[in-house]
C-alpha cells in the first residue's frame, strides 16, 4: 500500500503543477479543476489518506458552487493547502488512521429493491456496516432477473415501485421460491390491514412500515437471516427437484470413498449440466425453467441404480456418485441416457422444444482424493465437454493431466492509471477453483469498445468508473446493455461520489452492483469474489 501512496502523491504533485503551469493571463477552466479534484478524492480515499480525502472533499464543494473559471493566482491560492501536502507528503503518511473493514466472502447476500434512491443508498450502507453484502435495484424487471442469477439469501422489496409494484415482483419470485426458503420482506408507507394481508398472501415473510426505525429494521433482517441459516443447515433435500442438495455431498462422499477402500473397487463421479438452460429461462421464463429442472431430476433418478446417489449441485448442475463403477461403464450409461433425454419434448406457450446435457466424469480408485478435488477434476471434464460442442460425455481420466478451466474475462475501464493498477492487483490475487481469470485494462470506454473485448470467448465481468473523459461509465453501460452480449456481461460500477443521479442511472441501465469511491481494498476484493462465485 505504501508504494501506491508514494506513486499517487508524486503523480498528484505533477498534475497540480501541470494545471497551474499556465500563463497568468490564461484562464483555467472550472471543470478542469473539478475533474482533477474528483480524481484525487476517489484515489485518496481508496488509499486510506483520510486527511487528504477530507481536504479535497471540502474543495470540491466550493468548486461545484463556483460558476466561473479561475485565474492562475486565484487557483494557486485556493489550492495552497493541497500544494503544502505535496511538499511535505512524507509527514502526511504518518497521519493515516483508518483501517479498512474486512468483509468475509461467505457473508449473507441481501437484495434490496426500492426506487427511492436516497433510502436505497442509506439502507445499503447501513446493512453493509453489519458485514452483509447488499445488491441494490431500482428497476423491477432487472431485479427479478438478478434474483434468479444471484440467488440472494434475503430480499427486501418496496411495495410502491413504478410500472411493476412490489407485490407484482413478490408474486413473480414466489413462483420460484415456494420450492426453497428465502426470506421476503415487504416495506411500505401504507401499513393498512388490506396491504399487509395482500403481501402475506403473495408470500411475504414480514411487512415493515415506513418510515423505518433503522435499529428495529436491522434486527428484524438479522433474525430472518438467522432463520435462513438454521433452515439451510438442517435441510438435505432440494425443495424444487426433491433430490439431495449439496449439503449432503460431504457425508455421502465419505461413504462413497469408504466403499472404494473397503471393496478395492473403483467409483465414478459425474457432474451433469443441461445445455443452453439459460436460453430456456430467457425465452420461456423461470417457471418453465423450474419445470424442466424437476423433469430432468426425475429422469436422472429413474435411470440410475438404487446404489447410486443423485444431488442437485446448483442451478442446472447435478452430481451423481456411481458406486463400484469404472468410468467406461459410466460413460456408456450416460451416453444412453443422453440419447433418451434428447428425445424428450417440453412444451411452453404453445411451443415445443427439446434439450440435451453434457457431463464430466472422474473415476476414483483410491481413498486419498478429497471431495473438492474430485469435483474440480470432474468439472474440468464437463467444461471440456461444453467446449467440444456440448451434448457429450468427457472423462477426466483421459485428459492426460491437462487442466481445462472456465474462462472469465475481467475488464477494468477507468481513466485513473493508479486505480487500474490497484484493481488489477486485487483481481490477480483472486483464486477460484476451476476458473482462469484474464484481466485487461482500458483507459476509457472508446478503447474498450474498439478492442471487441466482449466478443472474446468466456464469461465477462466489467468494472466501470462512473466518471471518465471521452465516454463515461454510464454511457458505456448503456451501450453494453444494448449489445448481443448483454446477458454474458456482469457489471460493477464505481461511482466517484455519492451522487443519487449517477447511482440511479447505473441501476436503471442494468448494473449488477455499485461501489462508491473511496472503497476499502479488502472489502472490494471480497465483493468481487462473491459476485464472481455467484455468477459462475
Amino acid at each position: 500500500m505504501d508504494k501506491y501512496k508514494a506513486i499517487f502523491i508524486t503523480r498528484m504533485t505533477q498534475q497540480l503543477k501541470n494545471l497551474l503551469n499556465k500563463h497568468d493571463t490564461e484562464m483555467i477552466k472550472n471543470e478542469d479543476v473539478y475533474g482533477l479534484l474528483h480524481t484525487i478524492k476517489g484515489t485518496s480515499g481508496t488509499l486510506d489518506l483520510d486527511l487528504l480525502f477530507q481536504l479535497v472533499s471540502g474543495l470540491m464543494t466550493k468548486v461545484e458552487e463556483r460558476k466561473v473559471d479561475w485565474t492562475h493566482s486565484e487557483l494557486k491560492y485556493f489550492l495552497r493547502e493541497l500544494l503544502d501536502i505535496c511538499e511535505e507528503y512524507e509527514h502526511f503518511h504518518e497521519e493515516i488512521n483508518r483501517i479498512p473493514d474486512f468483509r468475509d466472502t461467505e457473508v449473507p447476500l441481501i437484495q434490496l429493491i426500492d426506487d427511492d434512491i436516497s433510502l436505497l443508498i442509506f439502507l445499503k450502507e447501513m446493512m453493509e456496516r453489519k458485514g452483509w453484502m447488499v445488491i441494490a435495484n431500482s428497476n423491477a424487471e432487472h431485479a427479478i432477473e438478478q434474483f434468479y442469477s444471484m440467488q440472494p439469501d434475503c430480499i427486501i422489496i418496496d411495495i410502491n415501485l413504478p410500472i411493476k409494484t412490489g407485490l407484482d415482483v413478490l408474486d413473480d419470485i414466489q413462483k420460484h421460491t415456494k420450492h426453497s426458503f428465502v426470506p421476503k420482506i415487504i416495506c411500505s408507507i401504507d401499513n393498512s390491514r388490506e396491504k399487509r394481508i395482500a403481501a402475506y398472501k403473495k408470500g411475504a415473510d414480514d411487512y415493515i412500515e415506513k418510515p423505518l426505525d433503522i435499529e428495529e429494521f436491522l434486527i428484524r433482517i438479522e433474525r430472518h437471516l438467522e432463520r435462513k441459516r438454521i433452515f439451510d443447515q438442517s435441510v438435505l433435500i432440494d425443495e424444487l427437484t426433491e433430490v439431495y442438495n449439496r449439503k449432503f455431498l460431504k457425508d455421502s462422499y465419505n461413504r462413497f470413498i469408504s466403499d472404494v477402500v473397503r471393496t478395492k473397487t473403483s467409483g465414478t463421479i459425474a457432474i451433469i449440466d443441461i445445455d443452453h438452460f439459460k436460453k430456456v429461462n430467457d425465452t420461456y421464463g423461470h417457471v418453465i425453467g423450474d419445470k424442466v429442472l424437476k423433469e430432468f431430476a426425475r429422469f436422472l433418478k429413474n435411470n440410475i441404480r438404487s446404489t447410486d446417489t443423485l444431488f442437485r449441485y446448483g442451478g442446472e448442475e447435478f452430481v451423481i456418485f456411481f458406486q463400484r463403477a469404472i468410468e467406461s461403464d459410466v460413460a456408456d450409461v450416460l451416453n444412453r441416457m443422453l440419447k433418451r433425454f434428447s428425445k424428450m419434448i417440453f412444451e411452453a406457450d404453445g411451443e415445443r422444444f427439446s434439450l440435451a446435457f453434457s457431463a464430466g466424469i472422474f473415476e476414483i480408485e483410491t481413498g486419498d482424493v478429497p471431495l473438492n478435488k474430485a469435483l474440480e477434476v470432474a468439472d474440468e471434464a464437463l467444461y471440456l465437454a461444453k467446449e467440444n460442442g456440448r451434448a457429450c460425455i468427457k472423462s477426466a481420466n483421459k485428459m492426460k493431466g491437462k487442466s481445462t478451466k472456465k474462462l472469465l474475462n475481467i475488464s477494468i475501464v477507468d481513466d485513473d492509471s493508479l486505480i487500474r493498477s490497484i484493481l488489477k492487483n486485487i483481481l490477480d490475487s483472486i483464486e477460484i477453483n476451476n476458473l482462469t481469470i484474464d484481466v485487461k485494462e482500458y483507459e476509457d470506454g472508446i478503447q474498450f469498445l474498439e478492442s471487441n473485448r466482449l466478443q472474446e470467448n468466456g464469461m465477462h465481468f466489467l468494472i466501470l468508473d462512473g466518471i471518465m473523459p471521452v465516454m463515461d461509465g454510464l454511457e458505456l453501460l448503456q451501450i453494453v446493455k444494448k449489445t448481443a452480449y448483454k446477458h454474458n456481461a456482469h457489471i460493477l460500477m464505481l461511482t466517484g461520489r455519492k451522487s443519487e443521479h449517477d447511482i440511479a442511472e447505473a441501476l436503471r441501465l442494468g448494473a449488477d452492483d455499485y461501489v462508491t469511491k473511496p472503497f476499502s481494498i479488502k472489502e472490494l476484493h471480497a465483493r468481487i469474489v462473491r459476485l464472481i462465485t455467484r455468477m459462475i
